[in-house]
């Protein structure tokens, strides 16, 4: 099991796993509102759903530092597997909410137990995964988050076949399952594991809890990764959140149609981005020690084009070629944030670290969600989709201007 070649890659493979059940269920309630509000009064005014949305989005991101900073303490294994079962529990019990008031807590509880797997799980893989496998491990990671997306977007699809109650109970307890599986396979990477012996002798002394936040916030790039991460995540979560919505209302189909082909449109795409990403970056950087900041640069400069021609587009190419873009683009960017981050982060910071920028990121998301939740009840949710490919531009300069780094794994 722990092959040195082998074992870094059932790790992808079991995290892969994992990844896809996380977006899964976070996705699929933004498919289910026509189906839910017959039952739920509250849910058919869209600024509703949206904070709805957004209470996720919030908890999850004050979570998210905290998240990080734990990981690099304790064990991340025991962090995914507890992270799993408890939103697949909540996703399950979602199924018997009757109210607003309950939906509203369970999704603030789904927002807890998701944050702390996304630091740990791609902390793991970096260190499974270090020098010239690391984009493309991350990419494929990644690829796992699309494929749920996607899958969550036949939320609606379950619901019309027989009922929003059933949809949430059958993707909850494939999770709980799943969990159960996971004790037994996935394992933590000796060398750096904070909770256990290392290879070569005792464990490394544990960082206390708030040295690597001190450490992380004093360092000069990670306020533009912050940025560089942050910035894009406003169309990122734009698409998880109101994508379904805008290609209903621009292409004037059922929900229940929208939701499979807006998110199946942006996971098959962002799956040939991360792959495409994660290889052109690990041999980039073997050449360049900026491969990576540039093959992250590609990949933004892509969504720029593709968010105007959302917000702007009338038909099923311009729409659709629009996703595909957008997906191809975000991609590249998502399988390059953790390796650049590496460049200049310490191994055992890096949870901390990416933790910060999740919140961040997230934050960002929140406020997208309630403000195109306003947008769409005064019907300018296509345009609130196009600007958004300013804040990506600044980004985009930013990066390139300032991230220099001088090793592509910082210890």
């Amino acid at each position: 099991m722990k092959n040195k070649r082998i074992y870094p890659w059932i790790v992808v493979g079991l995290l892969w796993v994992v990844a896809l059940l996380n977006y899964m269920d976070r996705q699929m309630l933004s498919t289910m509102q026509e189906s839910m509000k017959v039952d739920i009064a509250e849910l058919n005014k869209a600024e509703a759903f949206g904070a709805l949305m957004a209470i996720f989005l919030w908890i999850y991101g004050f979570m998210s530092p905290v998240a990080g900073m734990i990981a690099d303490r304790f064990s991340r294994k025991w962090l995914v597997v507890g992270s799993l079962f408890v939103w697949s529990a909540v996703t399950f019990l979602m199924g018997y909410a009757q109210s607003f008031s309950q939906l509203y807590w369970l999704r603030a509880a789904m927002g807890i137990s998701e944050a702390l797997y996304i630091p740990s799980a791609l902390s793991l893989i970096a260190d499974w995964h270090p020098g010239k496998t690391r984009s493309l491990a991350v990419g494929i990671h990644m690829t796992g988050l699309y494929v749920g997306q996607a899958i969550g977007g036949f939320g609606a699809t379950v619901a019309a076949l027989f009922s929003w109650q059933a949809a949430f109970h059958g993707f909850g307890i494939v999770g709980v399952a799943y969990s159960l599986i996971l004790i037994l396979l996935l394992q933590e990477n000796p060398a750096h594991s904070y909770t256990g012996k290392g290879i070569s002798g005792p464990k490394p002394a544990k960082p206390s809890l708030f040295s690597g936040l001190s450490i992380v916030l004093s360092t000069w790039a990670f306020w533009v990764i912050l940025f560089y991460f942050a910035a894009p995540s406003l169309p990122g979560w734009a698409t998880k959140n109101w994508l379904p919505t805008l290609f209903s209302r621009s292409l004037d189909i059922p929900m229940s149609q929208a939701g499979p082909l807006s998110t199946i449109t942006i996971a098959v795409s962002s799956f040939i981005g991360v792959i495409t990403g994660g290889i052109l970056s690990d041999r980039w950087v073997q050449k360049n020690i900026r491969g990576r900041v540039y093959t992250g640069a590609i990949g933004l400069g892509m969504t720029i084009p593709a968010l105007m021609l959302l917000g702007f587009g009338h038909n099923l190419i311009a729409i659709t070629g629009a996703g595909l873009l957008f997906g191809i683009g975000y991609g590249i960017f998502d399988a390059n944030n953790m390796p650049i981050l590496c460049q200049f982060v310490s191994a055992k910071y890096r949870s901390t670290a990416y933790g910060i920028m999740n919140m961040t990121g997230v934050f960002a998301g929140a406020a997208v969600t309630e403000v195109l939740g306003k947008w769409t009840d005064s019907g300018n949710l296509g345009l609130g989709f196009a600007l958004l490919s300013i804040v990506v531009a600044v980004a985009l300069a930013l990066q390139l201007y300032f991230l220099r780094p001088q090793t592509d794994n910082m210890e």
